[in-house]
């Protein structure tokens, strides 16, 4: 019988790539999500079965746990922009803290006591020492990743008080697409440095800018580890796997261990699309650490994962082939 999980989130970015890799992997996937940022069209695997509704409705949560044996919850559903996080805090806190609360309660009501949690780098703030592991200090400098922290301690407390079991991934710059270029990355508006960048490949922007060439790097320009999305997808799973079989929880890191600079990533665009960028330099945005890089060996020793995007190129190329398909890169309404 396939074992059955609830993926919150599911129509969004990450959320949608692990569906289909969980989907392909023999689970039944159950997924909740108010298509907010979402997109009921990355769902393209018909075994889904899908509930459009919120982390919050109390109701819609009972008939799902009712209905489904549900084994283990993994949740995406957030707020993420980290710029909005600072100008709209309560909304971070809404979403990502005091809604998830009601999920939690619910899963206990009904037993389900497994919990994958969608966690960031961000809980750890500005680096003290790289690469980053999970027993460097938490000291977020956004409301988004003080939100994430919140519910950490939360999901802590709730071990200890009620029996959970939790998975908290921290990852670092998720990226790329599906090979097939049937799903990849959509938001509206677009933040992220590589659709922005391939949006110059296209015509689509005249340049892209960087922020800050002074920083302490090679090239001068902020560094990130940049995690293919479908690793994390396998990480997810190898995380509810480890949960359903030894029932101990675990915090780990996602990345490469790599990093590579902005203008890198230009590169890598520029190499991939045979398209020159066009480059506007800005000023330095606050917040924004010179180096951000993973260390990845728990993740290893205890999920017996590892990053298999480990070249730029490739990663590019996967979040190129799906801008240039058939939906152009975007989700067609539905």
């Amino acid at each position: 019988m396939k074992k059955e999980i609830l993926i919150t989130g599911g129509a969004g970015y990450i959320g949608s790539h692990s569906v289909r890799y969980f989907i392909q992997n023999n689970y039944k996937v159950v997924v909740l999500d108010n298509l907010v940022t979402g997109h009921e069209a990355a769902l393209v695997d018909s075994e889904v079965i899908f509930y459009r509704g919120s982390v919050a409705d109390e109701p819609m949560l009972n008939e799902i746990f009712t209905k489904h044996s549900i084994q283990a919850v993994v949740h995406f559903a957030a707020a993420t922009y980290v710029g909005e996080s600072v100008t709209d805090p309560a909304k971070y806190y809404h979403n990502n803290v005091a809604a998830v609360l009601v999920l939690l309660d619910v899963m206990r009501k009904h037993q389900c006591l497994n919990f994958v949690f969608s966690s960031t780098c961000a809980t750890y703030g500005d680096p003290q020492y790289l690469p980053l592991d999970e027993v460097h200090p938490q000291n977020p400098i956004s409301p988004y990743g003080e939100s994430k922290l919140m519910l950490e301690k939360i999901v802590k407390d709730y071990e200890r008080a009620y029996g959970f079991h939790y998975a908290f991934l921290r990852y670092f710059n998720a990226c790329g697409a599906w090979e097939d270029a049937r799903i990849g990355e959509h938001h509206d508006p677009e933040t992220h440095l590589i659709p922005l960048i391939l949006e110059c490949a296209k015509g689509s922007r005249t340049a892209i800018t960087i922020f800050g060439s002074d920083y302490d790097t090679p090239d001068g320009t902020c560094i990130r580890d940049y995690i293919h999305v479908v690793d994390l997808a396998k990480a997810h799973l190898k995380a509810v796997e480890v949960l359903l079989q030894q029932g101990t929880s675990l915090i780990c890191n996602l990345g490469t261990g790599k990093g590579a600079s902005v203008k890198e990533v230009i590169a890598a665009v520029e190499k991939v699309t045979h398209q020159k960028i066009n480059i506007v330099w800005g000023e330095r945005r606050d917040g924004d650490p010179s180096r951000l890089v993973a260390n990845p060996q728990r993740a290893k020793e205890l999920l017996h994962w590892e990053a298999e995007y480990q070249n730029l190129d490739d990663i590019v190329r996967s979040a190129w082939q799906w801008s240039n398909g058939e939906n152009n890169g975007k989700y067609p309404s539905v």
